[in-house]
């Protein structure tokens, strides 16, 4: 088996091969990964055998670790749909010789969480574990929803989604990115933090992927008063940004939009609604008020695990 770093000539054949694969995310296509250009070094890797395309890895350089990929909350390797154990076992054996020669001292592994696998994907963790030697560093606690077998809401949930219908909230889709970052970034400061995406990184990704990112908001009489970004895949949705002014809290505006987007996806087909973890400092930390928020919408818990595989000097 031969890796290769990623260069631009390999763009359109690592696109194809995303597309095929057995975790289609198109946060993995170069268009997306490239975004953020200016604050990761990529070193994602391509894996071919008798010259074929069989894996490829999305990553970033941070000194002497690579990171599957800084920018993206989970990665890891990416294969065919019709790949088996023993083409991936020779991938991971195949990664950690390339990771010993390039003077990599550690891989830290982001594994990809099930609900965004097309078929049976953990062959990875396995021989990540067994061949490569990767130990579990990293746990994040995340909530999702099953679309088809929700639980039911709250009678406090329901109160809140009844006073929106009375008040003639409106739910509907928008490009008004920059004011939806204002009132983002107003709830944000609370906590002092700042988002991830500026309005305009949100407005670049959305014009790149308009089938798989969309601003769904909730107005009243024409002014935005909550919102959410959402990264739509194959079978699920993924809130990748929620807000809510203090007049949408009191008007019961987030409880709205987010019964819509699980009554309209589950009409669609979709299977899971994914609201993103709830922890911080590494995971060491479970902020108790966001994920009793996404509790309180029949959330339901699911880990992402980051795992290390450190090399010998």
């Amino acid at each position: 088996m031969i890796i290769y770093k990623f260069e631009r000539k390999y763009l359109e054949e690592w696109n194809r091969f995303i597309e095929d694969s057995k975790t289609p995310l198109f946060i993995f296509k170069r268009e997306f990964m490239e975004y953020h250009s200016d604050r990761f070094v990529d070193s994602s890797l391509l894996f071919f055998k008798e010259g074929k395309l069989v894996a490829v890895l999305p990553a970033s350089i941070d000194g002497e670790n690579l990171v599957s990929h800084g920018g993206l909350t989970y990665g890891g390797l990416v294969f065919l749909v019709r790949a088996r154990s023993e083409l991936i076992k020779e991938t991971f054996v195949a990664l950690k010789d390339w990771l010993i020669q390039n003077d990599i001292r550690k891989l830290i592994y982001k594994a990809i969480p099930h609900i965004f696998h097309e078929q049976g994907n953990e062959e990875d963790l396995y021989f990540l574990h067994n061949t490569a030697g990767g130990v579990l560093v990293r746990r994040d606690l995340g909530s999702y929803v099953i679309l088809k077998n929700r639980m039911k809401l709250s009678k406090g949930r329901k109160a809140l989604i009844s006073k929106a219908r009375k008040l003639d909230l409106v739910v509907e889709k928008s490009n008004e990115w920059e004011k939806f970052h204002e009132i983002l970034r107003d709830v944000l400061d609370r906590h002092g933090v700042a988002p991830v995406h500026s309005a305009n990184e949100l407005l670049l990704l959305g014009e790149r992927f308009p089938e798989n990112i969309s601003l769904n908001v909730v107005k009243d009489r024409g002014r935005m008063i909550a919102g959410s970004v959402l990264f739509i895949f194959k079978k699920t949705v993924h809130t990748q940004y929620m807000c809510v002014s203090d007049e949408g809290k009191e008007k019961g505006a987030l409880d709205l939009l987010i019964e819509s987007v699980m009554i309209d996806f589950s009409e669609k087909g979709f299977e899971f609604l994914n609201f993103g973890i709830s922890t911080e400092n590494a995971g060491k930390y479970l902020n108790q008020g966001l994920i009793s928020q996404k509790e309180g919408f029949g959330g339901r818990g699911m880990v992402l695990d980051h795992y290390e595989i450190t090399l010998d000097d």
